[in-house]
């Protein structure tokens, strides 16, 4: 089994024509012909995860986020990201990204999501054009579920403090903050993952009153409080962190011969005081 083996099943899981055009999703770095029997999955290569990898042998990391996101001019160890990369290509580490194509593709990261606060009838917030996700969605027959975020009904009654308390149980997490008035019902309600606050617009325009995310500027706040819609802010982390713990489970059913796990050393740099 190689890098490339797995690249390929994770091109066709969560292809890149789904992802946002200014992201950088599939093979960031390594061989393609290196051989692979460990493998990680994690939301962010950090110093921690990535120790843990290089500690592990493991010679694939598949992050949600990507490392690298943007183009390098040069690649040393001068600044953070540059380090991680040459910690990570000195112990023969390749690195892939799904990113936004995961957070969009069939069973990704929002259908999860959306799944965990039993909507149901889903569709895409944004819809992206009919060639996107072909291959998964023709796989699927899933073509309606192209694009980006999703929106559907709610369980009949359920107001949004009863599906705060939902997305708490479902994401395993404590605390979440809250925008406008939780205690209506909300018939039909919106998700996206991570930090999603241009989300709130085609989520009012779908009907929704109630948008599930992330993380949300001050601003988009007070925009959600004006059109009387009412947000659930759960963390960027525990918005998309549950999904790479499901990704490895994915990962080590479609490759049982390796060894696949999330990362146990990653954690959300917010904290509670």
């Amino acid at each position: 089994m190689t890098v490339d083996d797995i690249a390929r099943f994770l091109d066709q899981y969560a292809p890149a024509d789904l992802a946002e055009s200014w992201d950088n999703v599939g093979l960031l770095a390594g061989d393609r012909d290196a051989p692979v029997s460990k493998v990680m999955t994690c939301l962010t290569i950090t110093p921690a995860s990535a120790a843990e990898a290089i500690a592990a042998g493991a010679e694939l990391i598949v992050a949600h986020h990507p490392l690298p996101f943007r183009p390098l001019r040069r690649l040393t160890a001068d600044t953070p990201e540059g380090r991680l990369l040459c910690d990570l290509l000195a112990a023969r580490i390749a690195i892939y990204s799904p990113h936004t194509a995961f957070d969009s593709t069939t069973g990704g990261i929002n259908a999860q999501l959306a799944a965990g606060l039993g909507l149901v009838d889903l569709q895409p917030l944004v819809a992206l054009p009919a060639s996107a996700g072909s291959a998964i969605d023709s796989r699927h027959d899933l073509a309606s579920l192209r694009g980006a975020g999703r929106w559907g009904r709610a369980p009949a009654g359920a107001t949004g403090d009863a599906l705060a308390a939902r997305v708490r149980q479902f994401l395993r997490i404590g605390r979440i903050q809250a925008v406008g008035d939780t205690g209506r019902i909300a018939e039909n309600v919106a998700v996206a993952c991570g930090s999603a606050g241009e989300f709130l617009a085609p989520a009012h325009a779908a009907g929704c009153q109630l948008l599930v995310t992330g993380e949300v500027r001050f601003h988009t706040c007070l925009e959600a409080e004006g059109i009387g819609m009412a947000l659930l802010v759960v963390g960027h982390f525990a918005s998309e962190r549950f999904a790479v713990e499901v990704l490895a489970e994915v990962l080590a059913k479609q490759f049982p011969s390796a060894s696949v796990w999330a990362s146990k050393h990653e954690r959300d740099p917010l904290r509670w005081l």
